[in-house]
């Protein structure tokens, strides 16, 4: 692929251009109630279960049949769900939550403390990729009675933070479905029992997914839908048609090529837009393996960083919906975004020579040695991203193999097998560094875990950063860790995550109440209704 700027992907002006913001109110309409939604699903998931695995691709499915204790607002606050309210004890080791009442399983079972107990204690604090490093310091969940869960921690737990975390990484699952069995395995991970507005009614892999009305859902009269179809379309190009078709009426998280963007936005039958996903910043990464000797050299890393020509990429291919990234917390998150911090600009001269000074001196045809890339699956840019990071290591004598895995294939290449030299894909911010960044850089990961720290990188100074933060309830001596940890991370560099991005949606305008939350795209849909 020639790197240079392609007619068929977006200018910056043409993708600003392309998208609409569906601020427009419908309050004189009446919602309609019935009608099936359909959802392009881009990339099947192991699980569909989000108490054990947090991930968009699960969320997209899961979070309309299983639900968190607490959710966002239209504003991004903390919003009661499962949980109507809580509140933490002066040390903040001790956080109480009362629970709605009057909510059932989808099998008819009652909804009580002890789901909450199980949950926290066996999924969330073992086996969740990020959830295990925000309840890392969780001792126990006390049930004094069947509607309160008392959460009490080792450590103080910062109310903001809990609060921050549990939209993503708080959702409940049934203890009488799972108590006794072997949780990873148990077949519910693939046919979800929740609370929510949707039952599981079928999946049939590679094809689609169904989940019907749920008729005793707690929220009176609702939800509106019918049902929700997740199609599975893996090719994007088709993923595009059937749109067109009618066949399919909302693609989400940038699942979509950047030409189907820009051609999509111009019809007037779509609304393509960033809103609804600002929960859901992400960053670009490039993840270096240890154990393979070459990348654990820190010059070699650095040369890597100093490669690519990331201001050049972006303008060529991303546009307006990406900016350079300058480490793990994206410019985004107004409470934690630390300036100053160690950077690596492009500098092929720089890059050669700390590969010179490492002795990898180059051979044969100008390489100095070889790598194994592997991109994630997950949309057209990491495809792109990686493309690029092939041809600009080239050019220091760096020969990199691609190798292209479907998501499963992926996930167990990296995260449970590492076998793999570099990877790259998406690491997600979710308001707080200690909800789904830190994992990322903290030792002691259950193996396996995706998303988190499989790299074979330890360093105690980070660990100790990463701990103290987590459990400082100053607001201000939180934020000057952060910066400790942005700094000693982007100086040791076990991961560069150099471009920021927001996720972009492609919705059929019939849909209302859309997008008004800040990770609409997750969270349940009960209020959502079709226009005929």
């Amino acid at each position: 692929m020639d790197l240079t700027r392609r007619a068929t992907l977006l200018t910056s002006a043409a993708l600003a251009a392309s998208v609409l913001h569906p601020e427009r109110a419908f309050a004189q309409e009446t919602p309609r109630r019935g009608g099936i939604m359909s959802v392009h699903f881009a990339t099947e998931q192991r699980i569909l279960n989000p108490s054990l695995q947090a991930s968009t691709g699960v969320y997209i499915v899961g979070g309309k049949i299983q639900e968190p204790l607490v959710d966002l607002d239209a504003n991004g606050n903390p919003a009661p769900c499962l949980a109507e309210s809580w509140e933490a004890a002066p040390d903040g080791k001790t956080i109480t939550f009362k629970l709605r009442q009057g909510v059932t399983w989808h099998d008819g079972r009652p909804f009580t403390a002890a789901d909450v107990q199980f949950t926290a204690m066996e999924m969330w604090k073992k086996i969740l990729n990020y959830g295990t490093a925000v309840q890392l310091f969780l001792e126990a969940v006390d049930t004094p009675d069947p509607h309160t869960a008392v959460f009490r921690y080792s450590r103080a737990m910062p109310l903001g933070l809990l609060l921050r975390a549990l939209p993503d990484l708080g959702y409940v699952s049934p203890k009488h479905v799972y108590e006794g069995s072997d949780i990873r395995q148990n077949p519910a991970n693939t046919a979800p029992i929740g609370t929510g507005p949707f039952r599981f009614v079928q999946y049939e892999r590679g094809q689609f997914i169904i989940a019907d009305r749920n008729p005793n859902y707690w929220r009176n009269n609702l939800p509106y839908l019918d049902r929700v179809i997740w199609r599975v379309v893996g090719d994007r190009a088709a993923a595009a048609a059937q749109m067109e078709a009618g066949q399919i009426l909302f693609s989400p998280y940038s699942s979509l090529t950047i030409a189907d963007l820009q051609r999509l936005g111009r019809d007037p039958r779509f609304e393509v837009t960033t809103k609804g996903n600002e929960g859901n910043a992400r960053t670009n990464t490039l993840e270096f393996n240890f154990r393979n000797p070459v990348l654990a050299d820190i010059r070699v890393r650095r040369a890597i960083a100093h490669a690519l020509d990331v201001p050049f990429f972006i303008e060529n291919f991303l546009g307006d919906f990406a900016k350079l990234g300058t480490g793990p917390i994206p410019s985004v998150s107004t409470d934690f975004y630390p300036h100053g911090m160690p950077q690596y600009g492009f500098d092929r001269r720089r890059a050669n020579a700390l590969l010179d000074e490492a002795g990898h001196r180059r051979g044969a045809g100008g390489v100095r040695f070889n790598l194994r890339l592997h991109p994630a699956p997950w949309g057209e840019d990491i495809a792109l991203w990686s493309t690029f990071i092939q041809q600009s290591l080239q050019e220091v004598g760096i020969r990199v193999e691609i190798v292209r895995l479907d998501a499963a294939g992926f996930l167990r290449s990296v995260y449970n097998d590492w076998n793999f030299d570099l990877a790259t894909g998406w690491h997600q911010y979710r308001n707080d560094p200690a909800v789904s960044t830190t994992v990322w850089y903290r030792s002691g990961q259950p193996k396996g875990a995706p998303w988190t720290n499989q790299w074979g990188w330890t360093d105690a100074e980070t660990d100790r950063i990463i701990d103290d933060a987590q459990s400082e309830v100053d607001a201000a001596k939180r934020r000057a860790l952060y910066a400790d940890f942005v700094r000693r991370v982007n100086t040791e560099l076990p991961i560069w995550m150099p471009i920021e991005q927001i996720f972009v949606s492609v919705l059929s305008k019939r849909l209302r109440n859309h997008s008004n939350t800040p990770r609409w795209a997750s969270s349940s849909w009960h209020d959502l209704w079709l226009a005929s």
